[in-house]
């Protein structure tokens, strides 16, 4: 396990595998948890971490009681610091967030992530749905009343709903003169929704009111692992789908929305960030034969992953049932469906991504005698 090494003036990690290194003066003052450094009501800084002398050093350095350093530095400050939260810093890799790693999956998925909803859940069963949701991207919530608008209720539960031009809600049903394809009874393949926006809605929420229908199966692909797929089997495809922006449209009457993204983003450091896929709305730049021919040989190994049994799972939501899902890793579609055989009505919202992650973080603070792990 990771720990500190103290020494009269300096404070060493030692992580596992044996690698050792020094933590950095300016790192620990600009982080001393006290009221001369941060306004503890708001826990914003109080002074400019900039103006610090670059040649702060550390002065006398020592262990007053198992678990807390305390620390003198050159320039006559004085703090104490807990070293678990020390540690936890160090062990996070550049970019990584506090929060629980994304868990891939494939098509074999078995014991979807699933919750029964409680309207006043305590924090530890809070707790475990968020922790699902941000392993697995997608949570599943049964007897949630088939209400029109309890959709709302769910989402304020995890975060604040973002309103669009389609309203603070949609409805996902059949109709004629349909504005999306969503609102007809064709098929759908794997999508990410609302790729032209900035930013894309991080979380979809769908509700189901009512199906009378035996098709309309509802479809997911984690895009994490398809994308992780394509690295592996065709690094060149990979690596020309994460560098090539793709123009993204929408518009009806009184809407006209456009935003560029690759369809596979990559953060800092190079891991899957995001996927941003939607062969309905998707229009690649004017380029070079022999570029677009490169792009549409990448793009369609990606889609036929993403198509293929391989990374799908298929399920009936059931009125009363709400999926939940990560709309920057998960792609959902549906089965087509025969209208005259009843009536297939969903409603949706967004949140975004921000919501899930605060409250995880908030639930882990309440919970920190170890609820959360």
């Amino acid at each position: 396990m990771p720990h500190l090494i103290t020494a009269p003036t300096q404070l060493t990690i030692e992580l596992d595998g044996g690698q050792r290194f020094t933590v950095h003066p300016i790192w620990l003052r600009e982080r001393c948890p006290d009221a001369q450094t941060f306004d503890l009501r708001t826990g914003q800084r109080l002074q400019d971490p900039s103006d610090l002398d670059l040649q702060l050093a550390l002065t006398a350095v020592s262990e007053p009681e198992p678990g807390r350093i305390r620390v003198r530095f050159s320039d006559g400050h004085v703090a104490d610091f807990v070293a678990r939260e020390i540690l936890a810093e160090a062990v996070l890799k550049p970019g990584e967030q506090d929060i629980p790693a994304p868990r891939l999956w494939n098509g074999t998925l078995t014991g979807f992530p699933r919750a029964e909803w409680d309207s006043r859940p305590d924090d530890a069963t809070l707790a475990g749905w968020i922790t699902g949701f941000l392993e697995y991207g997608f949570l599943i919530l049964t007897r949630v009343p088939p209400v029109p608008r309890t959709i709302l209720q769910v989402a304020a539960t995890f975060g604040f709903t973002r309103e669009t031009n389609f309203g603070p809600l949609f409805e996902v049903r059949s109709v004629p003169d349909a504005s999306d394809l969503a609102y007809t009874s064709l098929p759908l393949d794997p999508h990410t929704d609302n790729p032209y926006r900035a930013p894309v809605p991080g979380v979809q929420l769908l509700h189901c009111l009512v199906n009378e229908t035996s098709g309309g199966l509802s479809t997911l692909v984690d895009g994490y692992a398809a994308a992780q797929a394509l690295r592996v089997r065709d690094i060149e495809a990979f690596q020309l789908l994460s560098r090539t922006p793709v123009q993204f449209r929408y518009r009806d009457e009184t809407t006209e929305l456009v935003a560029s993204a690759a369809p596979i983003e990559l953060d800092i450091m190079g891991r899957v960030h995001a996927v941003h896929f939607s062969p309905r709305l998707d229009f690649v730049p004017l380029r070079p034969p022999r570029e677009l021919a490169d792009y549409y040989r990448a793009r369609r190994a990606f889609d036929h992953l993403l198509r293929s049994p391989e990374f799908e799972i298929r399920f009936l939501l059931e009125p009363g049932e709400l999926l939940m899902m990560d709309n920057r890793r998960l792609l959902h579609g549906r089965t087509g469906f025969d209208p005259a055989q009843g009536q297939r009505h969903l409603q949706g919202c967004y949140i975004d991504i921000d919501g899930p992650r605060s409250l995880y973080r908030v639930l882990r603070r309440r919970l920190s005698s170890g609820g959360i792990s």
